[in-house]
């Protein structure tokens, strides 16, 4: 009989699990479509995805600043990270991809939501981002991932308030 402190000796089996290297942790993107471009944040940052609503106009405000919306009771500025392509003004984007930055100490926290042509749906995958990969012209990328055999732009929150600031209303 053995002692509950006394230690099993090791099968093969045991042994080889322990040299095989750690596996990534798996995650979650929500991968959409703007403009010709395939996105994705990690479903981490994604706080839902609603259908196209009724925008506000903002008089003044940027071109990539599309206008606001009630998300209830909160108000959430839609950004279109397409703009430069020069979408078609009679075709409007169907989905609002709404993400949420949390404050630090200094700043509130940021709803911002994401003008998308089409949302493709999450994918899970343990593979790393490509970073090496990532194109350097686009700022607020932090990587690419490979989704059915094509790539999206993976998209830093944080980055992406940087490079279309929008006020906190």
């Amino acid at each position: 009989m053995n002692e509950p402190n006394q230690l099993e000796p090791m099968t093969a089996e045991a042994e080889q699990l322990e040299l095989l290297p750690p596996l990534e942790p798996e995650r979650q993107y929500c991968i959409f479509r703007a403009g010709r471009e395939r996105f994705c944040f990690s479903v981490l940052d994604v706080e839902e995805v609603v259908e196209w609503p009724r925008l506000t106009r903002m008089p003044l405000s940027p071109a990539f600043l599309m206008g606001i919306f009630n998300l209830r009771g909160s108000i959430v500025p839609v950004v279109d990270i397409a703009f430069t392509e020069g979408r078609r003004p009679d075709l409007l984007p169907r989905h609002v991809v709404v993400a949420s930055l949390r404050g630090d100490g200094e700043r509130d926290d940021l709803r911002i939501g994401i003008a998308a042509d089409e949302v493709l749906g999450t994918c899970s995958t343990s593979e790393p981002l490509l970073v090496d990969e990532a194109p350097r012209d686009v700022p607020h990328c932090c990587g690419m991932l490979r989704h059915e055999d094509r790539l999206a732009l993976a998209l830093n929150l944080k980055k992406l308030t940087e490079t279309f600031p929008v006020p906190v209303i």
